[in-house]
């Protein structure tokens, strides 16, 4: 059996993890020379590869000088946090990677803060080193600052140091050496710096669920790192809730091993390996799995809670059923079902109407990743406005999350940034240069003030500004929130939108819509130049006749429809709006479609 090293790289969103991870999957020899192999090869989820995100952690393992090396691929935004908080718990070790250029971010300190507080020491990489903007010195200084910032102990402070460039492989131990020609200082430090899993072959099997996954063949697959003992193939065991409380007796009927990007079979596995397992249907993420004598399940810490929610609700408009196969409320409620017992940092409750259900996460990224998802796969939903989580402090006070704002902008877009955050009652507390005609500056700030706030930030900063967030605590509820400043365009009939009346309609402000799309009472089409809602009727034709007037027909020329992505839908309507999302269209509308159902609803308060 080879000696085992259980490592996890972390780091701020786009910092270079997944890109490093095929470096040294393709070092290590792992892939055949003559296999052609993808960029990020880890991200395999489709959404994943389309945003340039990774979105799950996901293991894979390379062999080195004898060693096997387990590699958890993690998250970078913060929105994912719930897939760090519950991976670390089966590494060892872990490789900080740190932007050269950009430097600790929001992200970086939260993923470092839960490393140092289960004892991990880590490994810190400053990557992409050969950036023209390097700025290597002072971001290692920086790092130095957060560990202290942290508390980290001394045992910590002492962390080893490397220079990468993730892309092009390399890495070398001071900067003024020559640039590198592999990767191979850093596995030498792995090996060397990363202690090895506590070996405990003489106990009995035991094994903390980290992760599952549905399969069509053999239900669920378990995967976590062996604690004690070893599990061999039709053995039985049980699973054990946080509380000692047996869940359910079962025999594997798989046991999987990672082995580069594809899972190995095996008959037996043994303690201190990452592995998979199946033959359990009803144990879940926290779960102990566990040999038939244990009764004591392992420890699992609690992971950050939740501080978004939307409601899920039955698609009610007149156009139900045109795109999407899935659309009852049993379908929805299954699916949503399944989600959370996948993804831990979901939560799911029941409202008073059948029809609705209410799902919170840590953000709205995250939130839309699971509503994309649905869509793809011919769900039909309608989609409250994002609202956050309110709590009660020890005095019965209201208090509401907060989050701490890193934004990076050029100098003269500051003065609009500051003036806009703190008019959404964001407090700014530290400003300072960064890198030549840019500043870098942190606004403590209360969740709600940021939905719907990153559009309006590329706008104010050209798109040239960088912002990240990361949540905080809970912290005294700040009030009312300036909301939309302008109201919105409504159609007053259904039908098929004319360039005649959408040529007319178009000077009362911006339309979501163009000619020959179909459109239906109570369906946003645009949005007003002032802060009332208007409704207008874009599917009047002109009417013809057989007299014709002196001056040729007026060339009717439309701007052209805004088209939003997902999450700027999300946060665009809305608390008496809906987002109508189908696998082929995202409409916007209003929650009660016509006067009659609206005077009801004022009449039922």
């Amino acid at each position: 059996m080879n000696a085992i090293r259980n490592i996890a790289i972390i780091a701020h969103v786009d910092h270079g993890k997944t890109t490093l991870v095929d470096e040294l999957l393709k070092q290590s020899q792992t892939f055949s020379e003559h296999k052609v192999i993808e960029d990020r090869v880890m991200d395999s989820n489709d959404l994943e590869k389309e945003r340039g995100i990774t979105i799950f952690s996901k293991c894979t393992s390379i062999l080195y000088k004898d060693t096997r090396i387990n590699i958890v691929d993690t998250p970078g935004h913060a929105d994912f946090g719930g897939e760090v908080e519950r991976i670390l718990s089966m590494v060892d070790g872990v490789i900080l990677l740190v932007d050269a250029a950009e430097g600790p971010l929001p992200q970086t300190k939260f993923v470092l803060t839960k490393s140092l507080a289960l004892g991990i020491k880590p490994i810190v990489v400053i990557n992409k080193v050969d950036r023209s903007d390097s700025r290597a010195d002072e971001v290692l200084n920086e790092v130095f600052d957060l560990f202290v910032d942290l508390e980290a102990d001394e045992h910590q402070l002492d962390f080893p140091i490397l220079y990468a460039c993730g892309r092009d492989g390399w890495a070398i131990e001071k900067m003024e050496d020559n640039p590198g020609k592999d990767l191979t200082p850093l596995l030498d430090l792995i090996i060397k710096y990363v202690p090895e899993p506590k070996i405990e072959n003489d106990a009995p099997f035991s094994m903390l669920v980290t992760s599952i996954e549905p399969d069509p063949y053999v239900g669920r697959i378990l995967t976590g790192k062996i604690t004690s003992g070893s599990v061999k193939m039709n053995m039985p065991l049980r699973a054990i809730d946080l509380d000692g409380s047996v869940i359910e007796n079962a025999k594997v009927t798989k046991i999987l091993a990672f082995r580069g990007i594809t899972r190995q079979t095996l008959d037996e596995a043994y303690c201190g390996d990452i592995v998979s397992i199946a033959g359990f249907s009803k144990a879940t993420v926290s779960n102990t799995i566990a040999d038939l004598s244990v009764e004591t399940p392992i420890e699992s810490k609690p992971i950050d809670p939740a501080t978004l929610t939307m409601t899920f609700s039955v698609n009610t408009s007149p156009f139900a059923g045109k795109d999407g196969k899935k659309m009852t409320s049993r379908i929805i409620r299954e699916r949503l079902e399944r989600e959370v017992e996948t993804n831990i940092a979901l939560k799911l409750q029941m409202t008073d109407s059948p029809d609705s259900f209410e799902v919170s996460g840590r953000g709205e990224l995250q939130l839309g990743i699971l509503i994309e998802t649905m869509r793809r796969e011919g769900f039909e939903l309608s989609i409250s406005r994002p609202r956050v989580l309110l709590q009660a402090d020890e005095n019965g006070k209201k208090t509401e999350p907060y989050e701490e704002v890193i934004v990076d902008l050029d100098e003269e877009f500051a003065g609009t940034v500051i003036e806009t955050l703190t008019s959404r009652k964001a407090e700014m507390t530290d400003m300072k240069p960064y890198g030549a005609g840019r500043q870098r500056i942190t606004f403590y700030a209360p969740s709600r003030a940021l939905l719907g706030y990153h559009s309006q930030f590329l706008t104010d900063t050209s798109g040239t500004g960088l912002i990240n967030r990361m949540f905080v605590k809970y912290d005294a509820y700040k009030g009312e929130m300036p909301s939309r400043l302008n109201g919105v365009l409504v159609s007053s009939d259904r039908g098929t939108c004319t360039a005649y009346s959408l040529y007319r309609i178009q000077d009362r402000g911006g339309l979501f819509v163009g000619n020959g799309d179909d459109v239906y009472q109570g369906m946003i089409i645009g949005e007003n130049s002032k802060d009332n809602d208007l409704y207008v009727n874009p599917v009047k034709a002109k009417q013809l006749s057989n007299v014709r007037s002196t001056g040729a027909d007026e060339k009717l020329i439309l701007a052209p429809a805004k088209k939003m992505a997902l999450e700027e839908c999300l946060t665009y309507i809305q608390d008496d709006e809906l987002l109508e999302v189908t696998p082929k269209f995202l409409r916007l509308r209003k929650r009660f479609l016509t006067d009659a159902e609206r005077k009801n609803a004022l009449r039922s308060k």
